[in-house]
């Protein structure tokens, strides 16, 4: 996904939080219309050829079947960069009758403000953001799902596939490291690859992990360079938050398991894909279309997690998984389902060797995630849309250049 978080983000989303809450307040009457006058359009900033850009498509062609629209009804727009192209292809869709548009890069949202601005009929929705509820805009809004959750799984995956790992010699337990291709040091980065990890670490108490980025969304070769890098350094399985299929192929050629994102790698690496940790985007597209049909009211801030059937991993690859690997991924999913278990629980994670509660009340650096830390965890994605996490948590090594 595509964030250019800024330095201050944290303090925008504690703003944030005091005016909007995920799914629930500020909400903004959308125009009612029917099934058959509907007009969609979509801003995308990749194309079918790049995982994160393919499940949004997944996404707006399962709203489609769901709410019966023609294709006709649905104008899609592919390759758009974070510029003022963006608003050129907002303002094109708006002209041509759409009546709610859609948005999939972090890096859009000032041009969707805008042009949320330029047409205040047309309903303005934008994924990974966080301004809609700072804008005072009501036809703006952010929405994401709590990837996170299915990170986690991913994370437990992992984890069982390491512990097979050593229980067979291959590794030894104090070689439990893992390498994280990240594209960018951002808090959505940073909550993925720190849930995954404490995913990992929840069945293979030894595991370590090192993150390196990739400074870009979308650039397979250097994905596929960093992989190598990690796996220099010692990784025995790799994960990543970044686009293509780089890290992928390079895992196949050197036999080392890999854990991918947005949609299923086998097809690229048949022998070491385990799972991809994947967003379903279908039911916020289907929920905010059929607002728009309904005449009712969009949330400003819209998540929803594997509860909603917005967070998934693939299918298990049965080549590559360790035993057991599937009961246990439907009892963690079970009990992230059911509330019983959440991910940032702060008793299974410390930051310098101390907890986050123990910083807060002791360190003023801390004092702005209090309004996030509550009831034992950290909650993500609740107060806003957007990920807010970017704790650096002991047990992973995070090198930026």
């Amino acid at each position: 996904m595509k964030k250019k978080w800024a330095s201050l983000f944290v303090v925008f989303a504690i703003v944030t939080s005091l005016i909007a809450g995920c799914g629930a307040s500020n909400k903004t009457e959308s125009g009612s219309s029917s099934a058959s006058k509907v007009k969609v359009g979509v801003i995308y900033i990749g194309d079918e050829n790049e995982g994160y850009t393919e499940a949004h498509m997944k996404g707006i062609k399962d709203m489609k079947t769901a709410l019966g629209l023609s294709d006709s009804q649905v104008i899609e727009k592919t390759s758009i960069p974070e510029d003022e192209s963006c608003y050129e292809a907002a303002a094109d869709l708006a002209d041509q009758g759409c009546t709610i548009i859609f948005a999939n890069s972090f890096g859009h949202e000032d041009y969707m403000k805008q042009a949320a601005q330029k047409y205040p009929n047309v309903q303005f929705c934008h994924a990974t953001g966080y301004q809609a509820a700072l804008s005072g805009l009501s036809n703006m809004h952010n929405y994401f799902t709590d990837v996170y959750e299915s990170r986690y799984v991913s994370g437990v995956v992992a984890g069982l596939k390491i512990n097979d790992m050593i229980k067979s010699g291959k590794i030894t337990a104090d070689k439990a490291k893992m390498g994280y291709v990240g594209a960018y040091p951002y808090a959505e980065v940073v909550s993925g690859y720190t849930s995954f990890y404490l995913g990992a670490k929840s069945v293979c108490p030894s595991v370590t992990m090192e993150v390196q980025y990739t400074n870009s969304w979308a650039d397979m070769a250097k994905e596929g360079e960093v992989a190598s890098q990690l796996i220099a350094n010692g990784a025995v399985l790799i994960s990543q938050h970044a686009d293509t299929t780089g890290a992928p192929s390079i895992c196949e050629k050197k036999s080392i398991p890999i854990v991918g994102y947005n949609v299923d790698m086998t097809s690229i690496a048949p022998n070491q894909a385990l799972t991809s940790a994947s967003i379903n985007w279908a039911p916020y597209y289907t929920y905010a279309v059929k607002s728009v049909i309904d005449g009712t009211t969009i949330d400003t801030d819209w998540c929803k997690g594997y509860a909603d059937n917005a967070d998934s991993i693939t299918t298990l690859n049965t080549k590559a998984i360790a035993a057991g690997t599937a009961d246990k991924v439907k009892e963690v999913e079970a009990a992230i389902k059911s509330g019983t278990l959440n991910v940032f629980d702060t008793t299974k994670f410390t930051v310098k060797g101390a907890t986050i509660e123990s910083l807060i009340a002791s360190n003023a650096d801390f004092k702005k995630y209090e309004k996030y830390v509550s009831k034992g965890y950290f909650h993500e994605s609740e107060l806003s849309s957007a990920p807010s996490f970017d704790l650096r948590i002991d047990g992973i090594t995070e090198l930026t250049k």
